[in-house]
């Protein structure tokens, strides 16, 4: 029903209700204002296929990057063309045009699972348009949804069997900082870093790990990896998992929280504007 209003005002009343500041369009310096204006004024097709869960691969090949993608077991149309039978026990369920953890089922005993609900629920998430209310653009070359199913990860090194998600900020094709995900699945907690692996005093939206967390030992091929995939775009963040030193892809995304994060201490926010450059 709101589609009509500009995107411009849109964005600056969800910015004021968020944070209770006004948005500056005009000269932003804060990277969650710079993140409005990249919705706004930022267009690069090739975004298109890095938002796409399926079609991302073909982005990473064409950046020699295939080695790092996680095991396919299919792609479908809708969820009724699902082999549940030939599936393994674990598998994780995915539209290619989710975001923000949505969209996402995952299996952990197939002999648990109703598979007549899961074909409703997973059919219901196709086709949404995530990018209306919040105007990101790369979402609106999305191509109709379809269906994948992937290899279920876990690392049996981490007592809830989750996997650590790190999460690089690309500018210009230049990891700058990072955020470490751990404990996703017993109280999710987050810890930010610089490239070089030193510790912040930074929180966001999750509190911070109560526990040292070490630096992989493939860390700087983790960092190669983000850069070669964020070559090109003014900023993108890139994620990867990283099970017994073995590198995988996780996802690419242009507008992380969707800009509408609020950092501790708030000048971290004009730091990560610092490296964002908006001469597009």
């Amino acid at each position: 029903m709101l589609s009509w209003v500009p995107a411009s005002l849109m964005l600056k009343m969800q910015y004021w209700i968020k944070f209770d500041r006004t948005l500056n369009l005009k000269n932003p310096e804060r990277f969650t204002e710079k993140l409005q204006h990249y919705k706004i004024y930022y267009r690069n097709s090739e975004m298109f296929n890095c938002v796409d869960k399926y079609l991302v691969r073909e982005f990473l090949m064409s950046r020699n990057c295939e080695q790092y993608l996680n095991e396919l077991y299919g792609v479908y149309e809708k969820a009724d063309d699902i082999d549940f039978m030939n599936l393994p026990n674990r598998f994780v369920i995915k539209t290619t045009d989710g975001g923000g953890g949505e969209n996402i089922l995952i299996c952990r005993d197939k002999m648990t699972l109703d598979i007549p609900i899961t074909i409703k629920t997973v059919n219901s998430w196709r086709n949404k348009n995530v990018s209306t209310m919040t105007h990101e653009w790369a979402y609106k070359g999305a191509k109709s949804s379809l269906i994948i199913v992937e290899r279920y990860l876990e690392d049996p090194e981490n007592k809830d069997l989750s996997i650590d998600d790190y999460k690089f900020f690309c500018f210009d094709g230049k990891v700058e900082y990072l955020v470490v995900d751990v404990d996703r699945y017993s109280g999710h907690k987050r810890n930010f870093y610089t490239k070089n692996w030193t510790l912040l005093d930074v929180s966001s939206d999750c509190p911070k790990a109560d526990r040292k967390v070490p630096q992989p030992d493939s860390f700087v091929e983790m960092i190669n990896v983000a850069e070669k995939l964020s070559s090109g775009f003014p900023f993108v963040r890139v994620d990867l998992y990283n099970i017994k030193n073995k590198v995988l892809f996780g996802e690419m995304t242009f507008y992380p929280w969707s800009g509408y994060v609020q950092f501790n201490p708030d000048i971290f926010d004009f730091e990560l504007g610092n490296y964002f450059k908006i001469n597009y």
